[in-house]
């Protein structure tokens, strides 16, 4: 079956999406929707799988620097294209079991892999995420965008260096930091 390939491009509108989500854990009934998020930043990433290796290390680091997102107007959303009962079932394992624990930010589920597919990160093979980042601006807008190998967990770190960056309004050069000028 041949699909539409979308072209996803900073500085376009990012596409939407409607997705179930862990913002209500009884009854993982609960949507999420890029409208959802108007009127603040959001920080969009996507995984492979639950409970493997790396993913844990990128989910619970994101949630444990949730107050330094929040505090600059910024929301975090996961997905991958597990169920949200993996997602469920990933959250309720501690973490010293190869769970994440309790997450700041709901997990989406790309069950039907759309989602995934029109950000340009589906392994069709593997039926899997890539590791995509989006950052989306209030207006839903995409401003930045990083894929990396399915091996290779993102930094938080970074994420919020190029979000402040995004959010100084300027012409920021090589290894700006907040609170450096622009130029």
């Amino acid at each position: 079956m041949m699909t539409e390939q979308v072209q996803l491009q900073v500085g376009k509108k990012a596409p939407d999406f409607n997705l179930l989500s862990t913002k209500n854990m009884e009854t993982l009934e609960e949507r999420v929707k890029l409208d959802d998020y108007k009127g603040k930043w959001l920080i969009l990433f996507f995984w492979p799988f639950d409970f493997t290796f790396v993913c844990p290390t990128e989910v619970t680091s994101f949630s444990d620097s949730i107050e330094v997102f929040r505090d600059l107007d910024c929301e975090v959303l996961g997905v991958s294209t597990d169920s949200v009962h993996t997602h469920r079932a990933w959250i309720k394992t501690p973490r010293d079991q190869n769970g994440i624990g309790e997450v700041n930010f709901p997990l989406a589920s790309d069950f039907n892999k759309e989602t995934a597919r029109a950000y340009g990160i589906l392994d069709e093979t593997a039926g899997a995420a890539y590791r995509g980042l989006f950052i989306i601006d209030p207006e839903g807008m995409l401003r930045y965008q990083v894929v990396t190998d399915m091996n290779v967990g993102r930094s938080v770190e970074e994420t919020s260096r190029v979000l402040q960056a995004l959010q100084a309004g300027g012409l920021c050069p090589a290894n700006w930091k907040p609170g450096m000028k622009t130029l």
